[in-house]
């Protein structure tokens, strides 16, 4: 290349980086305030009593489980969501029980247990769905007589959440048992 061409290609360059810029200011700036609730995971300290003792003192993992409560209180903390724990908790029970559930259902579930149709299906629901904790499916249904699709739901438990929160904690440990053999 000689410099004639160098200086077309960086003045190439240089006129996408102005169109760039621009396109940058003219955006919409939205001003942090912090993760919006819909996306946070409350984690009270370890030593907190919220939570029972899961390592011992030289941080190896106690062998006891979290019951579904104790892990319903990380998506909705009983301390600050009441409602929706209550909520959560009593749904997952249902659907432990059942392995899945229908519209008829969660209609159901809904009436006798005297909980909003919008905070069960605009908060509790979708936020379960969103940590992984359950499985939202459709089906596909075509009536005969009128030849209208219709698509209830069907919901599920999941492993995403437990996946996710070990694939987290997995790549801590080997962060951490990396950096301490490196310093040996």
């Amino acid at each position: 290349m000689n410099g004639e061409e160098d200086e077309n290609m960086s003045a190439e360059q240089n006129a996408e980086l102005r169109k760039d810029e621009k396109e940058d200011n003219h955006k919409k700036h939205i001003y942090s305030r912090g993760i919006p609730s819909k996306e946070a995971m409350y984690l009270p300290s370890y030593y907190s009593n919220e939570l029972r003792r899961f390592q011992d003192d030289n941080e190896v993992m106690t062998r006891n489980y979290w019951s579904l409560e104790e892990v319903v209180n990380f998506i909705f903390p009983k301390k600050y969501q009441e409602r929706y724990h209550h909520t959560a908790v009593a749904f997952l029970n249902l659907l432990s029980d059942k392995l899945s559930l229908r519209g008829e259902d969660i209609s159901r579930f809904i009436k006798d247990n005297n909980v909003s149709k919008a905070t069960f299906y605009n908060r509790v629901l979708p936020r379960l769905k969103r940590v992984g904790l359950i499985k939202v499916e459709r089906e596909t249904i075509t009536a005969k007589e009128s030849k209208r699709k219709y698509r209830p739901m069907v919901i599920s438990l999941s492993k995403t959440f437990g996946n996710y929160m070990i694939k987290i904690g997995d790549s801590w440990l080997a962060h951490v048992d990396d950096v301490r053999t490196r310093k040996r």
